[in-house]
């Protein structure tokens, strides 16, 4: 059992709204490691942080990772960082990884300056680039398919994955 399509990107890129309506289209379920992550710890992923601290999530993050990839046949959409984890980048060889790019101005815009977004907190739009700047090629480099989502719906993003998986 393998998923149809392993969603990765930035905070603000669209993995859960687009993840939710890809699965919708391809007849399959959605699943969203942040929602695993919370079920295991019995808090948000913001409260984890607060309380237990990053690398705390990041163990727990790194799990429901390894779950989802042996367990889940649909869509799942994977943490913004869940790909800084060596373990997960080697996990995902193989599976069928779609990039969600999104640029710095979209990604405030949907991601809000008062987030509450554990690693957004204190200057949410310096951080947000830092963090997508640095990522940009882990991601990049995992995907087999890289959809660019700026000015355009999860509808229009979620169609172009379907057409690029061949469904």
């Amino acid at each position: 059992m393998r998923p149809r399509a392993v969603l990765i990107g930035a905070p603000g890129s669209g993995k859960s709204t687009v993840g939710r309506l890809l699965a919708e289209r391809l007849g399959v379920g959605f699943r969203d490691t942040d929602d695993d992550v919370e079920s295991v710890a019995g808090k948000a992923v913001s409260d984890i942080f607060i309380e237990d601290g990053e690398e705390r999530f990041r163990e727990l993050e790194a799990g429901a990772v390894r779950r989802a990839l042996d367990e889940h046949d649909g869509v799942l959409s994977l943490g913004g960082g869940a790909v800084l984890d060596e373990e997960t980048r080697r996990l995902l060889d193989g599976h069928t990884v779609v990039y969600l790019e999104v640029g710095l101005s979209q990604a405030v815009s949907r991601v809000g300056l008062a987030s509450a977004r554990p690693l957004l907190v204190l200057n949410p739009r310096s951080q947000l680039k830092k963090l997508m700047d640095a990522r940009r090629p882990i991601y990049e480099a995992l995907a087999v398919l890289t959809v660019k989502t700026d000015e355009r719906d999860a509808e229009q993003v979620a169609d172009e994955i379907v057409k690029g998986l061949g469904a």
